[in-house]
Order: C-alpha cells, then structure tokens, then sequence
C-alpha cells in the first residue's frame, strides 16, 4: 500500500492513478492523517467467481435422491387446499 501526502497526489495523479489502475491502493494523507483511500475500480462481473468442482465431486445429476417421505397426510391436497384460501 503506498501513502502520498496531498499536494504529492495533486502533482502526480495521473502516476498515482496508472498505479491504482495496476492494482495498487493509495492511502492519501493529510499531514499525518489518512483521509482517503483510492483502491482499484471493481465491476459487478469481476467479482463473479466461476470454480470448478473438486476432484471427485458427484455430478448434480448423481446425488442421490432421499427417500420418499411416509406419511399418512395427501401433501398434494394440503397445498391445493392452502392455495384454494387465497
């Protein structure tokens, strides 16, 4: 991380910004002060991260399915039933 002092960033932005745009973060000081950080610009698509599953990880298609439920209540009949209230 580096730091620059105010009139340090107002002489040389365009470096600092070039720096920013490479990845570095820019601490701005006033004095003694932080008082801001320019950090570099990060779309929403960027931090979309896409991985791969581990070796040896089951496909979706073949994870098993679990048993089906016993009960002794139509569950189809409790959902028609609910939706009819509304």
């Amino acid at each position: 991380m580096k730091t620059v002092r105010i009139a340090e960033l107002k002489s040389h932005l365009s470096e600092h910004l070039r720096a920013v745009r490479r990845g570095e973060v820019v601490t701005v000081m006033d004095r003694d002060t932080p008082i801001a950080r320019i950090v570099p610009y990060e779309s929403e698509a960027s931090r979309l991260i896409i991985r791969r599953p581990a070796p040896g990880t089951l496909r979706p298609c073949d994870v098993p399915l679990p048993p089906p439920l016993q009960t002794k209540v139509d569950i189809v009949e409790l959902l028609l039933e609910e939706r009819g209230e509304r």
